[in-house]
């Protein structure tokens, strides 16, 4: 289908957005958990969670995310994350404290691959963006 429905929802007190973006393969639900300082998108079509620690300089405070609309949501002031394939592991206690329950209900029993701001130095998953958040796959050297 060539059709993509959003929302976005903003819990002001909790301090937490929920995006949900449905579109096929790219259907994805993240979450912004700023008391935690965590970003987790969890991407069905590969049934795994890809967590980002929030940096101030590069990712919008909630009042900002407050002020987009979903047409905003596919930002162009792309931040690229880069995780390393193969280097998932499932989430255990320590994580869930670390990165909130809002995290632990949305990833428990899924892979988990740490993102890590890059410059682009990286392949596209093929993952849309999310409030400017693109994620790609670490490119690894093949000594030819």
């Amino acid at each position: 289908s060539n059709y993509v429905t959003g929302t976005m929802t903003i819990q002001n007190k909790e301090r937490v957005v929920n995006v949900h973006v449905r579109s096929g393969v790219y259907s994805s639900d993240t979450i912004f958990d700023y008391p935690h300082g965590y970003i987790a998108t969890k991407l069905f079509s590969r049934n795994a969670c890809f967590i980002m620690k929030i940096k101030k300089d590069l990712i919008p405070d909630l009042r900002e995310i407050g002020r987009l609309t979903m047409r905003d949501v596919y930002s162009p002031n792309n931040v690229w994350a880069r995780f390393q394939p193969g280097s998932s592991r499932l989430g255990n206690f320590k994580d869930w404290i670390l990165y909130g329950k809002q995290i632990e209900k949305l990833c428990t029993g899924l892979p988990l691959y740490k993102l890590v701001a890059t410059d682009r130095n990286c392949a596209s998953a093929g993952i849309p963006s999310i409030l400017g958040l693109k994620i790609c796959e670490e490119l690894i050297a093949t000594g030819s």
